[in-house]
């Protein structure tokens, strides 16, 4: 297929929207934290997308899009290094590879550096690389698979995952991929982290540094959904406009809830919210009308404010609500498409309320469940192994002290004069 321009500028624009979402989360994540743990938050993110990068290209996009070993993973050899895939000048549905290759890549960064939201103020930075590192090995790139490697995308004769293509579940840009997995992983590493001393009392240093971060989230959140149909088009366009309202929707129900159970409302819960209705909205935003994203964003928003407060109920010190957000939110938005899908939408099915009966309802709650509990168990496993053999928690003493000026010899604010 020849090169789409109009297609490959749009994916362009996409690509760069997905990359503002870097610093985005960073600053989301950065002041949410002790202000000693600031930069640590930030370059958590930052590395997580530059390891996860250099895997990406030697070997991960094979292991997504690879000819599939019976719908579990990509041959990782297949596309290996990318180079002979750029030199055929291959295109995905007019789209030259190599966007189509970097646009993917970016999804998987983000994805990890995700995780490290549940492992604020007591993570080993180095501990946290390797972690990253083998997460993106053994669960993110096999759970792409799944979800996003669809027969013959790539290669014409290119078998792919088995969510995407025999389950037939429902996942327009990652709900299940992205924000299940990654909030199953943060969970199973919180669990085996431990408390650290800041668990239930830990503040924000700096509200507005989290709002800006949600800003650009939010923004690059329509690269993230809108670029996911690969095309310039109606399904661009009407995937950001459910993006939107599911957003707003989550903001006014977060905060309204939060009036209502706590007397006042937060800018970290207006962050949050917003949050929240992107991630519902992620899986959904192909496959609901506007006033169904009203509800997947209203549900979703009202829901995880309670959700958030597990973790003082169990006692997981997840740091920065991954669990509540992510994963309550993705499991919130895979399974309301399986109430509000309508067949005049992008994906072209119907849910429970519009006639479809619960044959999609099934089939996301299959691929929701899979992939929670595929993520859990590797990533505890992951976690559980290396704190009993390299170690993955700074010591008290260093929590104590600071994890920025321990291990980075830097402070995220210089406030007195040199």
């Amino acid at each position: 297929m020849d090169v789409d321009t109009g297609t490959t500028a749009f994916m362009l624009c996409c690509i760069i929207g997905l990359t503002l979402m870097i610093p985005g989360l960073a600053l989301f994540y950065g002041g949410m934290v002790s202000v000693k743990s600031s930069t640590n938050m930030m370059m958590m993110t930052f590395g997580a997308v530059a390891i996860v990068g250099l895997l990406w290209v030697l070997f991960g996009f094979s292991m997504v899009f690879g000819t599939s070993y019976g719908g579990f993973v990509g041959n990782p050899t297949e596309f290996a290094g990318l180079t002979d895939l750029l030199e055929a000048q291959t295109t995905v549905l007019g789209l030259p590879i190599s966007l189509f290759a970097v646009f993917q890549a970016l999804f998987a960064g983000i994805t990890v550096a995700l995780i490290s939201g549940a492992v604020a103020d007591r993570m080993k930075f180095g501990a946290w690389m390797g972690f990253a590192t083998l997460w993106a090995v053994l669960v993110y790139f096999p759970v792409a698979h799944w979800v996003f490697s669809f027969d013959g995308v790539v290669t014409e004769n290119s078998v792919g995952g088995w969510i995407a293509n025999k389950l037939g579940a429902v996942d327009f840009a990652g709900g299940t991929a992205v924000h299940i997995n990654a909030g199953a992983a943060a969970l199973a590493v919180a669990i085996v982290l431990g408390e650290s001393a800041m668990f239930g009392k830990r503040k924000p240093h700096n509200v507005p540094l989290t709002l800006l971060g949600a800003g650009l989230l939010w923004a690059g959140w329509y690269a993230f959904n809108g670029g996911s149909a690969l095309s310039a088009g109606d399904s661009a366009a009407m995937v950001m406009v459910t993006t939107f309202v599911a957003t707003c929707a989550a903001v006014l129900a977060w905060i309204a809830v939060e009036k209502i159970k706590d007397g006042h409302v937060t800018g970290v819960g207006a962050a949050s919210g917003a949050i929240t209705g992107l991630v519902a909205i992620t899986p959904a935003c192909g496959a609901v009308t506007p006033i169904g994203a009203i509800f997947v964003g209203g549900i979703a928003g009202a829901v995880c404010v309670y959700a958030v407060g597990l973790k003082e109920r169990f006692g997981y010190d997840d740091s920065l609500d991954v669990v509540g957000v992510h994963l309550v939110g993705g499991l919130i938005g895979t399974l309301l498409i399986g109430f509000f899908a309508s067949e005049g939408m992008p994906n072209g099915v119907n849910g429970l309320f519009y006639g479809g009966g619960v044959d999609q309802l099934w089939k996301q709650a299959v691929a929701a469940g899979a992939v929670m509990v595929y993520s859990f168990a590797i990533a505890f496993a992951i976690a559980f192994v290396m704190k009993k053999t390299v170690g993955i928690r700074i010591s008290p003493e260093e929590e104590e002290e600071g994890i920025d000026a321990k291990f980075h010899r830097e402070s995220s604010y210089e406030l007195q004069p040199a």
